[in-house]
C-alpha cells in the first residue's frame, strides 16, 4: 500500500513537471512581436477640392505604422511618391464625402492601400499594418 502511495506521488510529480515544461516550451517558441514602428509623413497634407458652391480646402496629417524596419526605409526613400498618391487621394474627394465618419473610414482605408502599393512596389511586401491620421481639418 505503501509502495503504491510513492508510486503514485512520483508519477504525479513526474507528470506536472512535464505539464509545466511543455506549456514553457510553447511560450519559448512564439516569438515575441517587433515593436511598432511609426513614421509621421511630414508635413501634412494641404489640397483643395471643388465643391458644389465653392473652393475647399482639406488638410490631413498621416502617420503610419509598420512593424518591418525595412519597411520604414522603404517608405522614407518613397516619400515623393507617396506623397503625391496621397495628394491626389486627397484632392479627388468631395466635402460631402468626407463629412461623416464613414466618408474618412473609407477615405483611410484608401491612403493605406496607397501607400502599400507603394512599398510593395520597393520591398516586394505591403508591410504596412496602419494608416492614422493624426489631424484632419476642412474648410
Amino acid at each position: 500500500m505503501m509502495f503504491a502511495g510513492i508510486a503514485m506521488l512520483v508519477l504525479l510529480g513526474a507528470g506536472g513537471y512535464l505539464y509545466t515544461r511543455g506549456h514553457g516550451a510553447q511560450a519559448a517558441a512564439t516569438p515575441p512581436k517587433p515593436p511598432e514602428l511609426f513614421l509621421p509623413l511630414d508635413p501634412a497634407f494641404v489640397v483643395n477640392f471643388q465643391d458644389q458652391d465653392a473652393t475647399r480646402y482639406l488638410q490631413v496629417g498621416v502617420t503610419v505604422m509598420t512593424h518591418d524596419p525595412a519597411a520604414v526605409q522603404a517608405m522614407k526613400e518613397s516619400d515623393p511618391v507617396i506623397r503625391n498618391a496621397l495628394v491626389m487621394l486627397f484632392s479627388s474627394q468631395t466635402y460631402a464625402g468626407l463629412s461623416d465618419i464613414t466618408g474618412k473610414q473609407k477615405l483611410q482605408n484608401q491612403a493605406l492601400d496607397a501607400v502599400r502599393k507603394v512599398v510593395a512596389d520597393k520591398t516586394g511586401k505591403p508591410d504596412v499594418d496602419a494608416l492614422y491620421f493624426t489631424s484632419f481639418v476642412m474648410q
